[in-house]
């Protein structure tokens, strides 16, 4: 069985300076907001076209609880539909009230193993690891969800209690690697 090395529950979090869609650096660390959530995420995605929706309503509904930080870090020059460009217009349209990031080296998500899109890493207020995984039991089809995992995470953790969930594994695209980037795979047993 192939398996991913993961970041650590409890791990600390991995700050790093990203440009946002004006070009803007943006350091993860800089937001003060009690929980944070660091979302991989992409423009091209039916896994993120299907959920943004609800990821776009949990930013509204928690604004000044919870801070949504998006990175893209998907080869655009594959996939042209995942370029700056296609940021802000995927921004627009959806209207997404947080900051979207590109991570046009990788290095950002490589240091969090990273993936897919969507993909969720939530932080606490002493920004450590709470949760990691998906947004939903079914991010491509928002009619089917029975499970919004990320919504019920975030609405334990902004009322002081354990989260429900500190696993779900993601579902949704693999993240769009340059190539010679992809992550180690381990042989693991099973």
């Amino acid at each position: 069985m192939l398996q991913y090395d993961q970041l650590a529950l409890g791990a600390p979090l991995i700050d790093a300076e990203l440009p946002d869609l004006d070009g803007k650096p943006r350091r993860l660390s800089e937001f003060s907001e009690p929980v944070l959530v660091v979302l991989f995420m992409c423009n091209h995605c039916p896994y993120v076209k299907g959920s943004i929706k609800e990821i776009v309503d949990l930013a509204k509904k928690y604004q000044g609880q919870v801070a949504f930080v998006g990175i893209n870090p998907n080869d655009y020059t594959r996939y042209p539909e995942d370029s700056p460009e296609g940021m802000r217009t995927f921004a627009k349209e959806h209207g997404i009230p947080f900051p979207y990031l590109l991570d046009e080296s990788q290095t950002t998500a490589k240091a969090y193993k990273a993936l897919r899109t969507p993909e969720a890493f939530v932080f606490d207020s002493e920004r450590r690891l709470r949760y990691h995984g998906r947004v939903n039991d079914q991010p491509k089809n928002p009619e089917g969800v029975s499970e919004h995992t990320l919504a019920l995470v975030l609405e334990a953790l902004t009322q002081g209690a354990e989260p429900p969930f500190t696993r779900a594994d993601a579902i949704g695209c693999t993240i769009k690697w340059k190539p010679g980037n992809e992550p180690t795979v381990t042989i693991g047993q099973g």
